[in-house]
């Protein structure tokens, strides 16, 4: 998540100087401060999440530069701060639209922080509150979120239709890139929840120290930094889906909370009582075997009957035959209307190429690779020289694919024969076979 943007407009280099510093206390703050109005006019092309404004700068008065703030952008909360105690300057600004008016005193900052809090809460309500009629605005369907035709993806599209008519608990696995948080967000704005949150929480992203206050919430003064309070992901899901990723890095300690939680509907904020009501749909996803895991001492077998509900285990892009054209296609597509290239063909060389390729790191992966080929690609064609497998992976791309048999054999001695230097004896001796049969596949052309 990118920084809140916060411009400081102070004359008062001292005061300026303070208030910047108390609103910097919160790191998700980024604090830019202005002495006059001519610096902030000329830096408003930064495009701030939130303006405070000085009403007596020496070179133009608050409502005035209120006004040409609105000229550049007409949607930016201004909070005006004042010396000034005249309630008619206080209404008049109200009414020409400024967000809030606050008077200079002892308290000024801290009705500051909590005026900033407000604002930028609103801010995210209506943000989702426009992506949720983007997302509802078109008829959802999982063959347009998810491309693809192969008979195993077929499988995953009924699993979500079954999923979305009720509110059962869902459980995806899938190897890394397999599309395991998309699967979860179709299924959640097919189902009767999509009116409401889809709230994403990936476990192993979040430090250890924060993961309960991510997760439960915290009232103000809970601990060191809690200035006001904050409401737990679990409670910002409250009547939508909370979507847990990666739940098998969950220490076991945060495992038996998410398990009180997902049993009592009911969470507490820390440092509070209150008991808050949850009405929500979970589904977890990991790249783990949670039965494994849960043999293994990493994972709770209470937990683990709770969140299994319906399993949908997500096929690597390697098994999904010709969806990877049909992805490739796509992605290409994409590339080249948001790069303004023109239309980008793929060649058939290119396309065997991709076929014959393993993809650990499945749809994520193909996409990268697509992205730079139709950049290095000529004459908006890519073909199969255009194409850079970058892969992390040690597995040996001859160990997936369409192939022969025989061709599988192929690879196999070439690879050896590379390990080896090119010495047929020493190769034969490690793969157990006549020296003569690799002689004869030299002398048929089928290695060099």
């Amino acid at each position: 998540m990118s920084a809140y943007n916060i411009f400081i407009v102070e004359d008062d280099r001292w005061y300026g100087e303070i208030l910047q510093y108390h609103i910097s206390l919160n790191p998700d703050y980024k604090v830019t401060r202005f002495e006059t109005a001519k610096d902030l006019l000329n830096n408003l092309y930064q495009q701030p999440d939130l303006i405070t404004l000085d009403f007596s700068l020496p070179d133009m008065l608050g409502d005035k530069l209120f006004q040409k703030i609105r000229e550049v952008n007409s949607t930016v909360p201004i909070i005006m701060i004042s010396s000034q105690e005249k309630i008619a300057v206080a209404v008049n600004l109200l009414k020409m639209g400024v967000t809030d008016y606050l008077v200079k005193d002892d308290s000024t900052k801290d009705l500051l922080w909590n005026s900033i809090v407000r604002i930028r809460e609103n801010q995210s309500l209506k943000k989702e509150v426009e992506t949720l009629r983007e997302e509802l605005g078109q008829k959802f369907s999982f063959e347009k979120t998810i491309l693809g035709q192969s008979e195993s993806l077929k499988k995953i599209f009924s699993m979500m239709e079954k999923a979305s008519k009720t509110n059962i608990n869902v459980s995806i696995t899938g190897e890394t890139g397999t599309g395991k948080e998309v699967v979860a967000k179709g299924i959640h704005y097919a189902s009767e929840r999509k009116k409401k949150a889809f709230v994403p929480v990936n476990m192993a992203a979040i430090p250890r120290e924060l993961i309960e206050s991510e997760l439960f919430g915290y009232e103000k003064g809970a601990f060191t930094g809690a200035v006001a309070r904050k409401a737990g992901k679990f409670e910002d899901a409250n009547g939508g889906t909370i979507f847990l990723d990666e739940i098998a890095e969950l220490e076991l300690s945060v495992q038996s909370k998410i398990l009180r939680v997902l049993q009592e509907r009911e969470v507490v904020r820390i440092g509070g009582n209150e008991k808050i009501k949850l009405d929500i749909r979970v589904i977890v996803a990991t790249h783990k075997n949670l039965a494994d895991e849960v043999k293994k001492g990493n994972f709770r077998e209470d937990l683990y009957y709770r969140v299994i509900g319906l399993p949908i285990d997500l096929p690597p892009l390697r098994e999904r035959g010709n969806d990877i054209l049909i992805l490739a296609r796509h992605f290409a597509d994409d590339f080249a209307k948001q790069n303004k290239l023109g239309a980008v063909t793929i060649a058939s060389d290119a396309k065997s190429k991709l076929l014959h390729y393993q993809f650990p790191g499945n749809v994520r992966e193909l996409k990268a690779i697509i992205d730079l080929a139709a950049v290095m690609c000529d004459n908006n064609e890519i073909k199969a020289a255009d194409i850079t497998f970058n892969s992390t992976r040690k597995d040996e791309p001859f160990l997936f694919g369409q192939k022969t048999l025989r061709e599988y054999t192929v690879e196999i001695i070439k690879m050896y024969l590379k390990k080896n230097n090119d010495d047929v004896i020493a190769t034969a001796r490690m793969l157990d076979i006549g020296k003569s049969t690799i002689y004869k596949m030299i002398q048929d052309g089928e290695l060099k």
